[in-house]
């Protein structure tokens, strides 16, 4: 038996149901639970994540303390880091979560080719990567085969989280930097949202037995904040994927475990296509305009069609954006302005919460008519968009001042008031293309 193993943690920042910790305290005597802040990683990250992985962090560290164990922090490159810490403590072992984006490749590479036996387990997804495959294919192009064959393969079990963590003595712990919330990209959210495990299933806890049971009716209700707003406890896997969707399909949540099956989805694409990050999963002639005005419009939700501009400012607000409204935002951008869709995802990349590689870009490329939608040249008109699933105008009017006094669904065509509301654009587009 190898005495002493390492865990490096990445999108896995907890202690329950967390199989590489698990396994790797079934098989050493000590283990270095590590992470490595990663200088290539939080300056591409935006202001809100780095803010909630700080304080995903303090609360690791604060769980493995109370179980007699330590979360180690370095800053550096990933591979070297881990390789350092290694020596320093006879490791020859690294245990973590599988990846699938091209950045989890190159670091298991890189942390591969230091000599160090590296060892991958579940626990981002509730079905790994690989487990749903059709006959003869890689991976599922098309959602709906893929979710029957996922709802029928058995789960693996959840694991408690470990009585005890034994780690080796002599590394310095290192610190959790107090400056990594003013790091990043975009700008900060005007309230908070706080990161951790602890708090993460709290939230998770009060969905399931509060409005997990509405879900299916209000998930796209743009006014109504009926979702779950999980998304960023489940980026930085403060919360077990499985555990939240064995919690959801226990209390009939079918259709909020639905969507636990579209992330899983998005993920076993980019594993098979990892450069769905800068290429069209299925290039099809897609012609783009490049517009640098209309760009920055559509980012400072000023485009004059208020519900795209309600949600564009409730992402720089909240740095959150409602799923239904990311879609008619995205599909503004890439349907009605023919703006490439890379623009638009590392906007959001730079403000969102929950940004994640799997699901924005195949997100994005799903509504931009590139991804994994079987009809790629559907319409979606903004203006019924927003009649529809923001029928009174209250969400446009939460976060458009300008049109706080336009009662019910004119909020949503400001330009047919006479006179118009000042200071509020003319539309830069048809509001009722796409």
């Amino acid at each position: 038996m190898v005495e002493t193993a390492i865990v490096l943690f990445t999108q896995d920042l907890r202690v329950h149901d967390h199989p590489a910790l698990v396994r790797a305290l079934e098989k050493h005597e000590t283990v270095v639970p590590l992470f490595v802040l990663d200088p290539a990683l939080t300056g591409r990250a935006s202001r809100n994540r780095n803010a909630y992985l700080a304080d995903a962090l303090a609360d690791l560290r604060g769980a493995l303390r109370a179980r007699g164990g330590e979360l180690f922090v370095r800053q550096g490159e990933t591979a070297a880091e881990v390789h350092a810490l290694a020596q320093e403590t006879g490791s020859t072992v690294v245990h973590l979560s599988a990846g699938v984006s091209r950045t989890a490749q190159r670091r298991l590479d890189r942390i591969s080719a230091t000599g160090l036996r590296v060892h991958t387990h579940p626990g981002l997804t509730v079905v790994p990567p690989g487990d749903a495959t059709p006959a003869g294919g890689d991976h599922y192009k098309v959602f709906t085969p893929y979710w029957r064959t996922w709802e029928g393969i058995e789960r693996r079990p959840v694991l408690p989280a470990p009585d005890r963590v034994s780690v080796p003595s002599g590394p310095e712990p290192g610190s959790i930097p107090d400056h990594l919330s003013e790091e990043g990209r975009g700008v900060p959210a005007r309230v908070p949202m706080r990161g951790g495990e602890e708090r993460a299933r709290a939230r998770r806890d009060a969905w399931l037995d509060g409005g997990l049971t509405e879900y299916p009716d209000r998930h796209d209700d743009l006014p109504g904040r009926a979702t779950s707003h999980l998304s960023a406890d489940l980026r930085f896997g403060c919360l077990s994927a499985l555990e939240l969707e064995r919690g959801a399909h226990a209390r009939g949540g079918d259709a909020y475990v639905r969507q636990l099956a579209w992330r899983d989805f998005h993920h076993q694409v980019t594993a098979a296509f990892p450069d769905i990050t800068g290429y069209d999963y299925r290039d099809r002639g897609r012609t783009w305009h490049e517009d640098p005005d209309a760009l920055a419009a559509w980012k400072q939700g000023c485009t004059g069609v208020p519900v795209v501009d309600a949600g564009m400012r409730q992402l720089l607000e909240e740095g959150f954006m409602h799923n239904r409204a990311r879609m008619i935002t995205a599909a503004f951008l890439t349907r009605t302005l023919r703006v490439h869709w890379r623009h638009g995802v590392a906007h959001f990349d730079a403000h969102l919460y929950d940004g994640d590689v799997a699901d924005d870009h195949g997100n994005w490329q799903w509504v931009a008519g590139t991804g994994n939608d079987t009809r790629p040249n559907r319409g979606f008109n903004p203006l019924r968009q927003a009649r529809r699933f923001d029928p009174d105008g209250a969400y446009v009017r939460r976060y458009v001042p300008e049109l706080a006094d336009l009662p019910g669904r004119s909020a949503h065509a400001p330009w047919s008031q006479d006179p118009p509301p000042p200071g509020y654009p003319e539309p830069i587009a048809d509001p009722e293309g796409g």
